[in-house]
């Protein structure tokens, strides 16, 4: 979020460099008058002393004859080649390989690499999302206000942000890319991650942002992210990245009306976020959704956090039919397993989720909740779960990454390692309590 407060712009203009030196290097080199290094007939032979242009060869020079030979033989040969290199051009053109030649120029030896400016990539995806994305105006009980954004996601009014931009505030107005304002209501708050669902009624003809798909995301891909990153005065502004990593754990300090959250499976990018960002899009080259803005290091530059869309995609769900926000609850502490636990602990498997707690004093203690969804379906201290619906559980899809994006009451099933052998157990979703950390 934002302070709407102006913010003084310092300019920083270069001197023109006019490179005397080089001028008048070019101006010498000009006067000198130096002519091509080929000469522009070096085709035509040299015509012997006393002998006119249009002469034909001597009809008393045996050496005479035979230049006129050479040259007739000469022409023949021209000609062939002429009409040769014709017929090899229409085949070539009729085959479509002169074309392919020309689209892609042989550079060397090597493979050619063909380069294309994003510039046109970045315009329409900013084109596609733009619209969509709104500022978010809010005040609190001591009548302060700050700024934040939202993606509109459904033509009814639907707008997904951070939970630590309307948390706690006591007035919301929402201000589309147009310049129309509406009051919005809070719908309700993720009892996870730092997300929130915001509702605007009685607005016609709302921009909705195509969404789209975190799961394959892949580190190097094109990210830009939109929003208000200096408040009211710099809406609709666009900064590009890259994804510079997945899967990134964050705790993150909310406003002074709640505490921290921990947040897992972020993702990483270097595209500028800043205040009044939080809660916008983050959007790849196809113009799609794929992760809403919620923090930058504050230690660092060119370091922020967005969270994967398809976390969000339950809760957008749940408040399109009119539930109420909630997100899966299993009763578990576990251990993502690599190669340092394995190790310490002498496990049997390289990855999975082993379910593992220990006191303060290094002590196992029991690690399922007592009458939670886990130890109803069987599941026990000490198993590895390997699988959910099928999926592998490794450090690329942690545990509560896979369980998130399914809604309480959903069976699932759960494969698990015990004692050498693998177990597929049934397991029905519970709801997560508000409190739970």
């Amino acid at each position: 979020m934002s302070d709407p407060s102006s913010t003084d712009i310092q300019r920083f203009e270069p001197v023109p460099d006019e490179r005397h030196h080089r001028k008048a290097a070019l101006d010498e080199a000009a006067g000198a008058g130096a002519g091509p290094a080929t000469p522009e007939r070096w085709f035509e032979p040299v015509a012997a002393p006393g002998a006119e242009p249009w002469a034909g060869p001597s009809p008393v020079s045996g050496r005479g004859s035979g230049r006129g030979l050479v040259g007739i033989l000469f022409v023949t040969s021209l000609v062939g080649a002429i009409f040769g290199a014709g017929g090899t051009y229409v085949g070539l053109r009729a085959s479509g390989a002169l074309n392919a030649a020309t689209a892609a120029p042989a550079t060397g030896t090597g493979s050619t690499v063909l380069i294309e400016s994003d510039q046109s990539t970045v315009i329409a995806a900013v084109n596609a999302v733009g619209p969509a994305v709104v500022e978010i105006i809010t005040s609190d009980a001591s009548g302060a206000t700050a700024v934040g954004s939202g993606i509109v996601y459904d033509s009814r009014g639907w707008i997904l942000t951070n939970k630590h931009v309307v948390d706690g505030t006591t007035g919301i107005t929402i201000r589309l890319q147009d310049g129309r304002e509406a009051p919005g209501s809070t719908y309700g708050l993720d009892t996870l991650t730092d997300l929130a669902i915001v509702k605007i009624d009685g607005v016609a003809d709302l921009a909705v942002a195509p969404i789209g798909d975190s799961a394959s995301l892949q580190v190097g891909e094109l990210a830009i992210a939109i929003g208000s990153p200096l408040g009211l005065g710099y809406p609709d502004s666009a900064t590009t990245g890259i994804v510079s990593a997945l899967g990134r754990d964050l705790s993150v300090g909310a406003n002074t009306a709640t505490a921290s959250t921990s947040l897992h499976g972020l993702i990483q990018t270097d595209a500028a976020i800043n205040p009044g960002n939080s809660g916008g899009p983050l959007v790849d080259s196809s113009g799609r959704v794929i992760g809403v803005t919620t923090a930058q290091a504050q230690t660092a530059q060119g370091i922020g956090f967005a969270i994967p869309i398809d976390i969000a995609k339950p809760i957008m769900q749940q408040a399109l039919a009119g539930e109420p926000l909630a997100r899966p609850y299993v009763g578990v502490v576990y251990d993502m397993i690599d190669q340092g636990i394995k190790k310490q602990y002498d496990l049997p498997l390289d990855q999975g989720a082993w379910v593992h707690n220990e006191d303060a004093n290094g002590k196992s203690i029991e690690a399922v909740a007592p009458g939670s969804p886990a130890q109803q379906a069987g599941v026990a201290t000490g198993d590895i779960i390997t699988r959910i619906e099928g999926q592998a559980v490794d450090l690329s899809h942690p545990l509560q990454d896979l369980l998130v994006e399914y809604a309480p009451g959903r069976k699932v099933s759960v494969e698990i390692y015990r004692n050498g052998a693998y177990l597929t157990l049934m397991l029905t979703l519970g709801t997560r309590p508000d409190a739970l950390p």
